[in-house]
């Protein structure tokens, strides 16, 4: 059972998310999944058993100017965006340590292994776990809301917090990323999915003028999300 200071701390943490321009909030129970966390020393990750989710949703009318590559306001926002969640992580990492509790803010945009296209903490698998969306076909959580246009970062930390839960949805039927990916890397089942060919694409784009970072956007801008969510 969840106590009042966890709900209490759950509530000012998102005040502080929203206020600074977060879209979702949510908080994920990690233990299960920190193991699997690319961080060293482990002794770092100590009873930093929460994992605070934080996504900010891109401006719509950008995504819509990817249409066979990433355009170079797209790429600009991307990072923009990237820097705005990095600063409300650092935000809620501060406040929970004047609080009293330790904090490990995880960057929104940092590959440790670009074989396995793996980040030092999953943002997608805390961000499912928080509730914020499911895996879709594509690899990227998918929010029912928002699609899969939103970018995560991730606040690790042992102030008692009120935990969400996953939602019980899917893709369903949709297949519109398997049809629209450039390099036919999104299959129908998703655990085909072919991350060789996407970040070989992702380096083709990255070295064009502009653009400068692995990003495609493609498969972003043709996930819409708008699947009825069940009652958590």
């Amino acid at each position: 059972m969840q106590g009042k200071d966890s709900l209490s701390n759950y509530e000012k943490l998102k005040a502080i998310a929203e206020g600074e321009g977060a879209s979702l909030f949510g908080v994920a129970d990690v233990s299960s999944i920190k193991d699997g966390f690319v961080i060293e020393p482990k002794s770092v990750l100590k009873e930093l058993d929460y994992g605070i989710s934080i996504g900010v949703r891109l401006a719509g009318r950008i995504v819509e100017t990817v249409v066979d590559e990433p355009s170079k306001i797209y790429a600009f926002h991307y990072k923009r965006v990237n820097s705005l969640l990095d600063e409300i992580a650092v935000k809620l990492a501060n406040f929970i340590q004047n609080s009293g509790f330790s904090a490990f803010p995880v960057p929104a945009s940092l590959v440790e292994d670009w074989g396995l296209m793996r980040g030092a903490v999953s943002h997608k698998d805390v961000g499912r776990l928080a509730g914020l969306g499911f895996i879709g076909r594509s690899g990227l959580l998918v929010n029912p809301e928002y699609g899969a246009a939103v970018r995560y970062a991730t606040v690790l930390t042992d102030m008692p917090l009120k935990v969400d839960r996953p939602v019980d949805i899917s893709c369903g039927e949709c297949a519109a990323c398997v049809a629209a990916c450039p390099a036919k890397a999104v299959k129908k089942d998703p655990k085909d999915l072919d991350l060789k060919a996407c970040r070989e694409l992702l380096k083709t784009f990255a070295n064009k003028a502009g653009i400068g970072h692995s990003i495609c956007g493609i498969c972003v801008k043709v996930c819409k999300g708008k699947i009825p969510a069940r009652e958590k």
